[in-house]
């Protein structure tokens, strides 16, 4: 059946929720029930035996910069390297052109009958279009930023010559098939073709003529050879970073939480039970009739679900030829399910913060409640303890301008939201209460609330940066947990701005592009800049390995193994897939 015709699913409807809620009581098994109880209790996970000296993972997660977006012009310490956009002499370090910086010219290409991932290349830029607004704080919205020239050189430039350090700028395109284009088979070259064509940020979807506001804005970087960011760059070289880490899925933040938090990717499912989507909610790249490359259904309010294993779909052959000409074999043939359509962009969870389930239907936005197993789930069945800090959620509820629904993927698991494990799920309030009464369990992840996330238009990378240092100088002042604690430093995902370094391809759906890491711990390389290949599901093998667990399904990417490396390139795995545990940032 065509999806374009595809009846909305017959349990997107009330009496499918009430069928659902009856179900769902039966979720949680005893043994679930009190190995939580446990891991809810236990005082700061120093009960647990640990494979090294770490009793304590602090994971904090910003949103939306590349590893050359912030770390682009980072000079490391002497007898370390780093590959960004100054040591690749694409900029120099006073932010202007480098001898190579046609490597990242970004290109014109055609693409107006079928999506493809390979577009055919017609051109290139005289210049970078001026880079637009979107709905920027203090800022005319949807607009040419005025603080830009019109005529930038087609490639990087530094966001700071125009803009202040903590100022927001624009949000550039980020979303599932936009990201494979722009990757263009490793070329990274088609970054602001696809901003300007595919559709993302148009203020009328349905109107190919009313443009798309983005501009050169993907191309924007940070001087931390200039002083942006000196914080960070002063954690990179007091403590570790890596330069090969990845967001593991094409595309924004509700895929790559998702992936973080189980290793895979979300599918349509009722009870469990494989079932389609509403058909307005099924992704559909493929340009509209006379235009180049306008999708025919994209968008936060359209499509965001496709069936992989189907190459009849939308988009989905021009991905699947693609992973055929890799000389490598893709992990678990591309990790496509058949009849499952995974959600590769951002939908809401089927729950409420506070566990109702949410209603189901062609006009509501929502991901159906998820059964993949979480990394709770598996450290709550071996007595780990852990919880999850959220900036916005607080005791009472949910503060709407602070919490972001889709950076908080637990509450996307019926295992978590229907029994004891919602406890769990706590506010940035009880995340001090924890550091100052040596409660903090075994493994915490934090997210910032909104205004500190670092997201380009509603944040900045300065908020995030001062988020971080107040974190780790209360980590810091309670010397007990400091000892055996290590804070992992990231972003959900690269926001779609420009990054020069390799993606190795692991299923249909990722990896992505390069994003920040650093490891800061008394553990951590002093200095070391890492460049073993990692992604988000190297955390998930952090700790996996550091507390004895197995992985949490036949299909997360938890399975892979940690790189091999050879013929002198320390960045691509001569075993590919593969990917690495963390474990080489710290000197144990």
């Amino acid at each position: 059946m065509s999806p374009e015709r595809a009846p909305p699913s017959p349990f997107a409807t009330p009496a499918g929720l009430q069928h659902m809620q009856v179900t769902r009581c039966f979720a949680i098994s005893l043994s679930l029930l009190a190995a939580s109880l446990l891991a809810s209790y236990a005082s700061d996970g120093s009960e647990s035996e640990t494979a090294t000296p770490i009793k304590h993972v602090i994971v904090v997660i910003g949103e939306n910069m590349t590893f050359d977006n912030l770390f682009g012009t980072y000079r490391p310490p002497e007898g370390q390297s780093v590959a960004n956009l100054l040591s690749k002499g694409i900029v120099n370090a006073d932010g202007t052109p480098g001898p190579n910086f046609s490597l990242a010219r970004q290109r014109i290409a055609d693409d107006r009958s079928r999506y493809a991932v390979l577009p055919l290349l017609t051109g290139a830029y005289s210049s970078l279009p001026q880079p637009g607004t979107t709905y920027a704080l203090d800022q005319p919205k949807f607009v040419p930023d005025a603080r830009f020239p019109s005529n930038l050189p087609n490639g990087p430039y530094q966001i700071t010559r125009y803009a202040d350090w903590n100022a927001a700028i624009g949000d550039p395109v980020h979303r599932f098939f936009q990201m494979w284009q722009q990757f263009d088979g490793g070329k990274q070259d088609l970054f602001v073709w696809v901003a300007v064509t595919s559709g993302e940020g148009s203020q009328k979807r349905s109107d190919p003529a009313s443009g798309t506001n983005q501009g050169g804005v993907a191309m924007g970087f940070y001087n931390m050879a200039a002083g942006d960011g000196a914080y960070f760059a002063e954690l990179a070289r007091t403590y570790a970073i890596a330069d090969n880490y990845h967001q593991p899925i094409m595309g924004g933040t509700g895929a790559n939480f998702f992936a973080l938090a189980t290793g895979y990717v979300a599918r349509y499912q009722i009870d469990g039970e494989l079932r389609l989507p509403p058909a307005n909610q099924i992704e559909n790249p493929d340009p509209r009739p006379g235009t180049n490359n306008w999708y025919a259904r994209s968008g936060y309010q359209s499509g965001s679900y496709v069936n992989c294993g189907d190459i009849r779909q939308p988009g989905v052959r021009a991905i699947r030829e693609y992973l055929a000409t890799l000389s490598y074999t893709t992990f678990n043939d591309g990790n496509c399910e058949p009849e499952a359509y995974y959600l590769v962009n951002n939908y809401a969870p089927g729950y409420t913060a506070a566990g109702a389930p949410k209603p189901l239907s062609p006009d509501q936005y929502v991901l159906p409640p998820q059964t993949a197993r979480t990394i709770a789930e598996a450290l709550s069945e071996k007595g780990v303890s852990w919880k999850w800090y959220h900036g916005g959620r607080t005791a009472s509820g949910i503060e709407k301008d602070l919490y972001s629904s889709i950076g908080d993927p637990f509450t996307h698991s019926t295992a978590v939201m229907t029994g004891p494990l919602k406890a769990n799920l706590q506010s940035l309030d009880m995340l001090d209460r924890d550091l100052a009464s040596g409660r903090l369990p075994a493994v915490s992840f934090v997210t910032p609330p909104n205004p500190d996330s670092g997201h380009p238009a509603y944040s900045d990378a300065s908020r995030y940066e001062t988020f971080i240092k107040a974190l780790v100088a209360k980590v810091r002042a309670e010397p007990r947990i400091w000892a055996d604690t290590a804070i992992l430093i990231t972003t959900d995902e690269g926001g779609g701005f420009y990054d020069s370094g390799y993606i190795q391809i692991l299923d249909f759906f990722g990896d992505g592009t390069r994003i920040p890491m650093i490891a800061v711990s008394p553990w951590a390389k002093k200095g070391a800049v890492d460049h073993t290949y990692y992604d988000h599901v190297s955390i998930l093998k952090f700790i996996e390995k550091n507390w004895g667990l197995q992985p949490l399904s036949p299909r997360s990417r938890d399975n892979l193994p940690n790189p091999a490396v050879g013929n002198g390139d320390p960045y691509v795995p001569t075993n590919r897939p593969a990917i690495g545990d963390l474990m080489n940032l710290f000197k144990f």
